[in-house]
């Protein structure tokens, strides 16, 4: 959290959401953080099994946070990928660089929200158009000095909020400001790649 949003108490936070952000327990998870700081630790993970050419799929069930394992999911999510045809693909699902931009996406447009509720700023509506580029250069090996990743991407939003129009900038800027997403894909990561014996 930011700092101007770590400065209000938590017996100030009205009982009302804001943004369909339950803004209290917002208060009390940073509160308990604060107190415990390991309750800040989360590791997510996913099984991958790939299926045949540029198909794979993902299923998502448990994952470690707050000092405890989640086990509670009633189904686990199952995230299919392919590639489209000009990809030798079969299109049936997103191909992996476009989830990539729907994480970018949702997690930047989550960031925006949750800390903009925080701050009482009460947002109506919220779109963005988020465009990629990748050269296959690299992909395919022609070219060792061509990103395989994406080389340039870009995020516009719309956003309707009670703010004037002048302030909607800053609202923006919380989103990359505190996007887990964001931070990771901006900076060196460390991926460790290991063959199960």
């Amino acid at each position: 959290m930011s700092a101007n949003s770590e400065s209000k108490s938590t017996t100030a936070v009205s009982a009302e959401p804001i943004n369909g952000v339950e803004v209290s327990r917002l208060f009390e998870t940073i509160d308990a953080i604060k107190s415990t700081p390991t309750l800040a630790e989360f590791t997510f993970r996913l099984d991958n099994e790939w299926i045949d050419g540029g198909r794979n799929q993902s299923t998502i069930n448990t994952f470690y946070g707050a000092g405890q394992e989640h086990t509670d999911r009633t189904e686990p999510f199952v995230l299919g990928a392919d590639e489209p045809p000009v990809l030798l693909g079969r299109d049936s699902a997103p191909n992996p660089v476009e989830y990539l931009l729907h994480a970018l996406a949702a997690c930047v447009t989550t960031s925006m929200v949750y800390h903009a509720a925080a701050k009482g700023i009460r947002i109506e509506e919220v779109r963005s158009r988020v465009e990629g580029d990748i050269d296959l250069h690299g992909f395919l090996g022609l070219d060792a000095n061509v990103p395989r990743g994406y080389k340039n991407i870009r995020i516009v939003f719309q956003i309707k909020a009670d703010v004037p129009m002048d302030q909607l900038e800053e609202v923006v800027m919380l989103g990359p400001g505190f996007s887990p997403v964001f931070d990771t894909i901006t900076r060196a990561v460390n991926v460790e790649v290991a063959l199960e014996r």
